[in-house]
């Protein structure tokens, strides 16, 4: 395992996850925001691309290595690394030979394992793709226990396709029949919870409503009609790092953006410095500071 190659000194981390809905067609929203935000690690979701149509090119110049396990048409997960190469661990979440949809990648990056995951949507339900949701949430519950004794520092990154409580979305009434809010998921997510994951946002903001996606239809983004459903949770070995969380809503308001936006974490005294080739030098020109939007 190639965790015993990352490096042990220390600074603060910023840790992002991104379901971008199409890296290709949403590229320059992409570039914009890690120009303006400079995470560290980004976690990115459904890049609705081949490996061979990665902008690995475009993201090198913006000062980003990348590993990622692309699928035509829908699916596809990448991990960034500012300034570095990310060191894959796993590709594929393990327990299904047959399952061949792009979900799931796991790297080792700036001394954390670091796991990328795009959880099925599930509807319509019940069904079929139901029964896939649950068994893929099975799976990924089995997997974390072992990350979670492994010793690292773990963190587990994406889109969940769940709405933990009723905290987590403007109302349940529209989405009663939904996938997402359906009780065996909340379940799934509460199981993987009581393994001793920290769901990082509600951590640090126990009760407020904090959403990160906001659908196209019914003017939701314009009235602030969202859920949250893309979280980063941290094992027990990592969580004492957490310093703050948000989500950078200005990348939603964007024309033609997607209907996610970024969610982030600062870490402090977290591991950095993997021993790995270097990606080039950031090409993107300087800028003055932005502020960053209230979630």
């Amino acid at each position: 395992m190639p965790l015993d190659r990352v490096g042990p000194t220390m600074a603060r981390l910023k840790l992002a996850t991104y379901n971008g809905n199409g890296i290709k067609s949403r590229l320059d929203k992409l570039l914009e925001w890690l120009g303006r935000e400079s995470p560290d690690i980004v976690c990115l979701q459904e890049l609705k691309a081949e490996d061979t149509g990665f902008p690995r090119k475009a993201l090198r110049d913006a000062g980003y290595g990348a590993v990622f396990v692309g699928q035509k048409s829908w699916n596809g997960v990448a991990i960034l690394a500012k300034d570095a190469d990310p060191i894959e661990v796993r590709r594929g979440l393990p327990g299904d030979d047959k399952d061949t949809q792009g979900r799931y990648i796991e790297a080792a990056v700036d001394g954390l394992l670091v796991a990328c995951l795009y959880l099925p949507n599930g509807n319509p339900q019940p069904g079929p793709k139901f029964d896939y949701k649950l068994a893929w949430f099975e799976r990924l519950i089995r997997h974390a226990a072992t990350l979670q004794k492994s010793g690292h520092a773990v963190v587990l990154a994406g889109d969940y396709n769940v709405i933990p409580t009723d905290l987590d979305i403007y109302n349940t009434r529209s989405w009663l029949k939904d996938a997402l809010l359906q009780p065996a998921s909340r379940e799934c997510y509460r199981r993987l919870l009581a393994q001793g994951w920290t769901d990082s946002i509600r951590a640090l903001h126990p009760d407020e409503r904090i959403y990160t996606f906001w659908d196209y239809f019914r003017q939701h983004w314009e009235h602030n009609s969202g859920l949250r459903i893309d979280h980063l949770l941290l094992n027990e070995t990592l969580a004492p790092r957490l310093v703050s969380a948000g989500v950078d809503t200005w990348v939603r308001g964007r024309p033609g953006a997607s209907d996610h936006a970024p969610t982030w974490i600062v870490l402090d005294d977290a591991p950095r410095k993997a021993v790995r080739k270097r990606a080039p030098a950031r090409k993107v020109a300087k800028r003055a500071p932005a502020r960053r939007a209230k979630a």
